[in-house]
């Protein structure tokens, strides 16, 4: 074959090459034994609510853009909560396919565990989707289940806010305040502020719902200056779990959960698992917006 030919017919050929071999390689790497172990030991040995009958949750991680490389971590903490207390079972998906009537009548909770960008490519999936909600089923997300839903501003709204940029990154170690000491999904932290190192958003001031809707549950502590001094326009409220209604449903939500490690500490663990429950419908708590029902907020203690 002449040497032009040659290259001319590799040059057309390398993409198909390249795509099938991206095709092939897996998305993320193995979860080491010694993680879950750490995942195994820290989840709790009994659920906070028994569950009033068989639950079943559907995980999804479908990324449209960034891809958090803790997602099988979240996955495998969350199956373990449900096996390791009785709470749920699980199934995990990361394709459209699964967001319609029929199928989603199997489950109590749909899980977003870091998905980005989602957009659904069929409205009858966004129909199904929403109104698997509104009319009285759950929602949860962790950490990037607010980076979706772009082109889906009904589903964005759900949510309760869009990701606007992370000034506290995930090598940080933050300041957290419990808005509500006192609510049930903060039992985990003991009455008391702590500090926690992951990434945390910020929201867009146009897409985050605010305490009129939602149940702020914990925030950033901008009274610690390693936390107020990584933003430029002063201290304000950054939430980073809450709670709401969506119609007749439920919704929780945390921006914990950009860290593989973070699935692995037990009292945020317990603060999931919780919020889970909450959401399927099995722990009753006060989801009264936090502008109707105000708190005194506990602050985190001095850094040592």
């Amino acid at each position: 074959m002449p040497r032009l030919l040659c290259t001319l017919t590799m040059a057309l050929l390398l993409p198909s090459i390249l795509f099938a071999q991206n095709e092939k390689k897996p998305r993320f790497k193995p979860i080491p034994d010694q993680a879950r172990e750490a995942i195994t030991k820290a989840v709790p040995d009994t659920a906070t609510a028994k569950p009033k009958k068989d639950r079943r949750v559907l995980v999804f991680s479908r990324c449209g853009g960034f891809v958090h490389q803790s997602i099988p971590f979240g996955n495998f903490a969350v199956q373990t909560l449900g096996d390791k207390t009785d709470a749920f079972s699980v199934d995990l998906a990361d394709t459209y396919d699964v967001f319609t009537p029929e199928n989603l009548a199997k489950y109590d909770c749909i899980l977003l565990n870091n998905t980005t960008h989602m957009q659904f490519p069929d409205p009858a999936q966004l129909n199904a989707f929403l109104d698997f909600i509104s009319k009285g089923k759950g929602l949860a997300g962790f950490h990037a289940a607010s980076d979706n839903f772009g082109r889906h501003p009904e589903a964005l709204a759900m949510v309760g806010g869009i990701f606007n940029g992370h000034p506290w990154g995930g090598g940080g170690t933050w300041a957290f305040k419990l808005d509500d000491p006192g609510h049930a999904l903060n039992q985990a932290f003991g009455g008391k502020g702590f500090w926690h190192q992951d990434e945390i958003y910020q929201y867009k001031p146009e897409s985050y719902v605010g305490p009129e809707k939602l149940r702020v549950l914990v925030s950033l502590d901008m009274s610690k200056n390693e936390v107020s001094d990584r933003i430029k326009d002063g201290p304000r409220e950054v939430p980073v779990s809450w709670v709401r209604k969506a119609g007749d449903g439920r919704v929780f939500y945390t921006n914990f959960g950009h860290r593989a490690e973070t699935f692995q500490n037990p009292v945020i663990l317990k603060h999931m698992l919780d919020g889970i429950q909450y959401a399927i419908g099995d722990l009753e708590i006060d989801d009264a917006p936090t502008a109707k029902a105000p708190t005194t907020p506990v602050l985190a203690p001095e850094k040592k």
